[in-house]
C-alpha cells in the first residue's frame, strides 16, 4: 500500500446555477491536482451547483443538467486523480445531498447526505431526502470516509465511518460565516477526531451567495486535536495536503499555518465580500449610493470602494433645507478622501413641488411625519432615476439598529438592490469606521489611512428631516437600543429577559413593539450580507401580521 496520499483541495468560489462555469472551475482545479501528482482532488459542499440553492435544486430540469454536467465532467477527469465534487442527486422519486467521487471517467460512488440542517439560513429537510449512514470510498488502496457538512456536527455519522474502516476524513462544506464561526467549526472537529482517532481535513467554500458569505478557513487536523494545516479564510485558493502513513495510520504532514483574521476584520471582510460578489454574480459593476454626511453612508461608501473600486462608485449629495453645513462638508470629504465621483442634486425644488401638488388634498392638515417621509421619498426616486440612467446599482445604507425598529422610509431610503451593512449595529457601526480608518488590508480596493472624518464618527446622529433633528428624539441612545435589540433579537430573549438585564420595562417594550411592527419593512427591504445568528431574513422568520407581545 501507498505510504503517501496527496489530496488537492479546492477552496474555491462557485456560482449558484453556473454549472458550466462551476465544471469548468472544477477541471482546473483537478488538472492542477493532476500535476502535482494528487490522488484526489476535492471539492466543497454542492460544488457544481454552487451553494445555498434553495429550492432551484428541486426543479427536475435542473437535475437532469447537473447530472449531465457531471457525466461530462467525469470523461474530461477521466485520466488522472480522483475528483471528489458535491451535487445534488436524484435517485427515483428522491433527492439526495451527494458527494460524488469520478474516476476512470464515471461515478464511482456516492455518499449521501444524512443528517440535514433545517435551522438558521438552512432548510434542507424540506428540498433533501436524508441518506442512509454509509461506509467509506476507495481511493486506490485508501478508505476515505467523507461526512458531509453537518454530518461532521453530529458523532454518529464520523464514528460508522471509523467502524466501517475509514482511514482518515474528508469533510466537505458550504459552512457560511457568522460571528464566532471559526471557533465553533473548529470545536466540533475536534471533537470528530477525539471520537474516531482519525485525521480529518474539513474543505469549506469561500464567496458570497445572496446573504450568505462562505468564509473558507479550510484546515487539517491530527488524532488528538492538533492542528496541522490552516488555509486562509475568504480567499480562494487551490492547496495541496500530503497526508503519510506511519505504524499508527495516516496523519496530515503538518505545514506552517495561514494567519486567521480577527473579529473586526472578519466581518468588514464579509461586507466587502459580500457586496462584491453579489455585484459580480448578478452583472453590476458599478453602484451609487445617496451619501448624508452621516455615519452609515459613509461606512457603507467605503465598503463599496473596497469592493469595486473609486471609480465603480459614485455618490450622491441630496441636501434639503434641513442638511447642515456640516453634513454637506462631511459628505464632500468621505468622497474626496475615497477618490469617487461626488454629485450633488438638492431636492427642494422638487420638494416645492410634490408639497404644491399635494396642498388641495392637505389643506387644514398640520405638517408632520408625511412631509418628512416626502423627502426620504424623494431621494430615493432620484437615486432610482440614476440607477436607471447609468446601469449602476442603488446600495441603501440602514444599519441593524434602524432595521429592526423600522427606523427607515419604505420607498425613501429604503430604496435599492442591496444593503452592505443589514446586520451591523449602530454600536458596531462606529467601532468599524474607526477600525477601517486604522487598517488596511490588500484585499481592500480603497486607500489606506482615515477616509471617515472623526466629525462623522463623533457627531449625534440625525436623518436631518426637520429642525435639530437627532436619532434619539424618536429611539433609545443606541448603546442601550442595542443592548436590548441585542437580547430580543439575536439572543431571541424576552421582555423579563431586558428587564433582568437592567433595562426599564417600558423601554424594552416599546422596542418589542417596534420591531413586530417593521416586519412588512423588513419583508421588503434589500438583502445583505449575514453577521450573526439573528440576522434579518433567513434566520428570523416571523409573520407581517401578528398582534402577540410579550406579556412578562
Amino acid at each position: 500500500m501507498a505510504d503517501r496520499f496527496r489530496i488537492t483541495l479546492g477552496q474555491l468560489n462557485p456560482t449558484v446555477g453556473d454549472l458550466a462555469g462551476n465544471a469548468a472551475l472544477a477541471a482546473r482545479t483537478w488538472a492542477e491536482g493532476k500535476a502535482a501528482n494528487a490522488d484526489l482532488v476535492a471539492l466543497p459542499e454542492m460544488f457544481i451547483t454552487g451553494y445555498n440553492a434553495q429550492d432551484l435544486v428541486m426543479k427536475r430540469a435542473f437535475q437532469l443538467d447537473v447530472m449531465t454536467h457531471i457525466d461530462q465532467l467525469a470523461k474530461d477527469c477521466a485520466d488522472g486523480p480522483a475528483l471528489a465534487i458535491g451535487a445534488p442527486w436524484a435517485e427515483g422519486t428522491e433527492l439526495f445531498n451527494a458527494y460524488l467521487i469520478l474516476k476512470n471517467g464515471r461515478i464511482a460512488n456516492r455518499t449521501l447526505k444524512h443528517n440535514l440542517p433545517n435551522e438558521t439560513v438552512f432548510d434542507e429537510v424540506r428540498i433533501f431526502d436524508s441518506g442512509p449512514l454509509g461506509g467509506p470510498y476507495a481511493v486506490g488502496n485508501t478508505r476515505v470516509g467523507s461526512p458531509i457538512c453537518e454530518d461532521a456536527w453530529h458523532p454518529e455519522v464520523s464514528e460508522t465511518l471509523a467502524e466501517t474502516g475509514a482511514e482518515f476524513l474528508l469533510v466537505p462544506n458550504g459552512s457560511p460565516y457568522y460571528r464566532g464561526k471559526l471557533d465553533t467549526r473548529m470545536n466540533m472537529m475536534v471533537a470528530r477526531v477525539v471520537e474516531t482517532g482519525l485525521p480529518l481535513i474539513y474543505l469549506n467554500m469561500v464567496g458570497g451567495q445572496d446573504d450568505q458569505v462562505f468564509d473558507g478557513a479550510s484546515f487539517a487536523l491530527n488524532p488528538g486535536g492538533r492542528l496541522a494545516m490552516q488555509m486562509p479564510a475568504f480567499d480562494e485558493k487551490v492547496h495541496h495536503v500530503d497526508l503519510e502513513r506511519g505504524p499508527e495510520g495516516w496523519r496530515v504532514v503538518q505545514q506552517p499555518f495561514a494567519s486567521l483574521p480577527d473579529a473586526w476584520e472578519q466581518d468588514y471582510r464579509v461586507m466587502v465580500q459580500g457586496l462584491r460578489d453579489y455585484m459580480a454574480k448578478t452583472g453590476f459593476r458599478q453602484v451609487l449610493l445617496g451619501l448624508s454626511g452621516g455615519i452609515d453612508s459613509a461606512i457603507v461608501a467605503t465598503i463599496a470602494v473596497d469592493a469595486l473600486g473609486a471609480e465603480n462608485v459614485r455618490c450622491v449629495m441630496l441636501p434639503s433645507e434641513y442638511t447642515s453645513q456640516s453634513s454637506l462638508d462631511d459628505a464632500e470629504a468621505v468622497a474626496k478622501a475615497l477618490g469617487c465621483r461626488y454629485d450633488y442634486v438638492p431636492i427642494r425644488e422638487g420638494r416645492q413641488a410634490i408639497t404644491n401638488t399635494l396642498a388641495p388634498l392637505f389643506e387644514g392638515r398640520d405638517a408632520d411625519l408625511t412631509e418628512e417621509n416626502i423627502q426620504s421619498r424623494l431621494r430615493g426616486l432620484l437615486l432610482m432615476a440614476m440607477s436607471n440612467k447609468f446601469g449602476e446599482m442603488l446600495l441603501t445604507t440602514g444599519n441593524k439598529s434602524e432595521v429592526a425598529v423600522g427606523y427607515a422610509t419604505i420607498y425613501g431610503d429604503m430604496a435599492g438592490g442591496y444593503n452592505p451593512i443589514k446586520d451591523l449595529y449602530k454600536t458596531r457601526v462606529f467601532e468599524t469606521c474607526r477600525w477601517r480608518n486604522e487598517n488596511h488590508r490588500d484585499w481592500m480596493m480603497g486607500p489606506a489611512g482615515a477616509v471617515i472624518p472623526d466629525n462623522i464618527i463623533t457627531k449625534p446622529p440625525s436623518a436631518e428631516l426637520r429642525e435639530d433633528q437627532k436619532d434619539s428624539d424618536s429611539l433609545p441612545d443606541y448603546p442601550e437600543l442595542d443592548a436590548i435589540l441585542d437580547i430580543l433579537v439575536d439572543q431571541d430573549g424576552s421582555v423579563a429577559d431586558c428587564v433582568a438585564a437592567g433595562f426599564e420595562r417600558d423601554v424594552a417594550k416599546k422596542v418589542e413593539h417596534l420591531i413586530y411592527i417593521s416586519e412588512y419593512k423588513r419583508f421588503q427591504s434589500a438583502p445583505g450580507p449575514r453577521l450573526t445568528k439573528g440576522a434579518f431574513w433567513l434566520d428570523r422568520r416571523y409573520p407581517i401580521v401578528n398582534r402577540w407581545r410579550d406579556p412578562s
